[in-house]
């Protein structure tokens, strides 16, 4: 098992370089914020349309199969169950209507095909009300997770941390600590995949031990995951210390007087297409996704 690689979500990718690796950072980043956005208060269609858009996007982007087969499987069977149990789950109107006054022999008004109740089955029943909050609640699910890993599949970490360092530069005029801020979220996401590692390695010597779980029963398989955690515990911290000794050799003194530029962010002709692309897509949820 290597959980580095194993893991569906939350992974980049080094290679192949797409299109979508080379936008800038801040783009991108505003290009998230507005998928993750858009949703709300919008109607049925737009939600189906961004979906759709996501996938249309990962296509053009040439990004392999052997990527997105997991990632887009996981997110598609969660977000089929989610509208399959929505959309069976009741919707508030259980309320049996009475007319107010008595059927006449004329009727007044013409016959429609509206059915407030599409499909039944026994007890339960699919009604127009909860169809129609099973589309919203799957389509937000994928929209949300799957544009937040297409961003982390397409941003490197330390991408990521610089463009928020630029977004949040005005803030510095009310003495908040960006910079510090950004170090800290470099180190951690830089920390994240040694975590994985500690965890891997701590399981990988259990099964060579080959331990009877049946025969040490409860207690004392406990108290064997209690010494794991400790000692997980202690490799983290080992880890952390290991880090702030490179640091301080490596003449680190504070964020401001020792930074390093990993990237050197610049806007090309592409990054301004995506941004007249994102005016568009605005102009286009205001006047069609609206309810």
């Amino acid at each position: 098992m290597d959980l580095l690689r194993s893991l569906p979500i939350g992974l980049y990718l080094e290679k192949p370089l797409t299109w979508l690796h080379k936008l800038d950072p801040r783009v991108k980043l505003a290009w998230l914020m507005s998928l993750i956005l858009s949703p709300l208060l919008a109607n049925v269609y737009w939600r189906i349309f961004l979906v759709l858009f996501l996938i249309i996007i990962t296509g053009l982007a040439l990004i392999p199969w052997r990527v997105q087969k997991k990632q887009l499987s996981f997110l598609l069977f969660f977000s089929t169950l989610i509208f399959i149990m929505t959309s069976f789950a009741p919707d508030g109107f259980n309320i049996t209507y009475q007319p107010r006054l008595p059927n006449s022999e004329i009727s007044i008004t013409q016959p429609t095909d509206f059915q407030y109740i599409i499909y039944q089955i026994g007890k339960f029943k699919i009604t127009q009300r909860s169809f129609d909050l099973a589309i919203r609640v799957s389509t937000l699910f994928f929209t949300l997770i799957y544009s937040s890993n297409l961003y982390l599949l397409t941003t490197a970490s330390e991408q990521i941390t610089a463009g928020m360092e630029e977004l949040l530069s005005p803030l510095r005029k009310f003495k908040i600590p960006i910079t510090e801020i950004i170090l800290t979220l470099t180190l951690a996401l830089r920390f994240i995949p040694l975590v994985l590692e500690e965890i891997q390695n701590l399981i990988r010597s259990i099964r060579t031990r080959a331990i009877n779980w049946k025969k040490l029963g409860i207690k004392k398989s406990m108290q064997v995951w209690v010494i794991v955690a400790e000692r997980l515990l202690e490799n983290i911290l080992l880890r952390a210390e290991q880090i702030s000794i490179a640091m301080e050799v490596r003449g680190f003194t504070t964020p401001n007087q020792h930074q390093v530029q990993w990237h050197q962010l610049k806007l090309s002709i592409f990054d301004f297409l995506a941004i007249l692309s994102l005016i568009l897509f605005w102009i286009a949820r205001i006047s069609i996704g609206s309810n």
